[in-house]
């Protein structure tokens, strides 16, 4: 399978790249600054890229059988609600331009329901510093969910994303947080590799959110 992997040089997505060269995948890393943090290998080729410009996208993913976002506006940025929307949108149209029909976008746990019609980016205990890159998540699974071109997924991890262990053990739900017998929505940044190739390989939720935990 050859990949497009966008933000490649992140925290969930050096842990995409691993998996997926991991997996013997043909990977195009494109990033910001793609050689922060890769190493060499035959399957893998670096390529600097702006996701704001929808025909750059284009004319990076072409060629590749699917296209694999982990593209964030930054926790640190001031302006991430703006530019996390603007790039989630920008990737999505410059897939459809290249003509690939598989997506799959991971998103974050916000938008998970904390009781129905409730979601936990709207609740009390949602951690301000995140809530901006949540929201704008959030408004961005939204407009995905309208989209009936591409092929797409929607993968929200677990409330807790921690590094830890590769089991490929987990548990799958669709809009409620798994939680495990101590009530604890958690999964390791290494699963959530394995759950996002898992559903390329085998897809399971074709225009539709889902999420993993233990």
């Amino acid at each position: 399978m050859k990949i497009a992997l966008i933000g490649s040089t992140g925290y969930v997505g050096s842990h995409l790249l691993k998996e997926a060269l991991h997996r013997g995948y043909d990977v195009t890393a494109i990033a910001r600054n793609p050689e922060k943090g890769t190493t060499e290998n035959p399957h893998l080729t670096l390529v600097k890229g702006d996701v704001l410009n929808d025909e750059e996208v284009a004319n990076l993913v072409a060629g590749h059988d699917a296209v694999v976002s982990a593209y964030n506006g930054g926790w640190s940025n001031p302006n991430i609600y703006d530019d996390h929307l603007a790039g989630s949108l920008a990737i999505q149209n410059g897939v459809k331009k290249a003509g690939i029909k598989r997506l799959l976008v991971i998103g974050g746990a916000g938008s998970l329901e904390a009781a129905p019609g409730l979601q936990l980016v709207d609740t009390p205990q949602f951690p301000a510093e995140w809530k901006a890159g949540a929201l704008s998540a959030r408004d961005y699974l939204n407009i995905l969910q309208k989209e009936e071109t591409l092929d797409w997924t929607f993968l929200s991890p677990a409330i807790l994303l921690e590094p830890g262990e590769r089991t490929g053990q987990f548990r799958k739900g669709l809009d409620q947080p798994v939680f495990d017998e101590n009530g604890v929505s958690k999964v390791s940044v290494q699963d959530l590799a394995v759950a996002v190739f898992d559903e390329l390989e085998n897809p399971q939720h074709i225009r539709q959110r889902f999420t993993i935990g233990y």
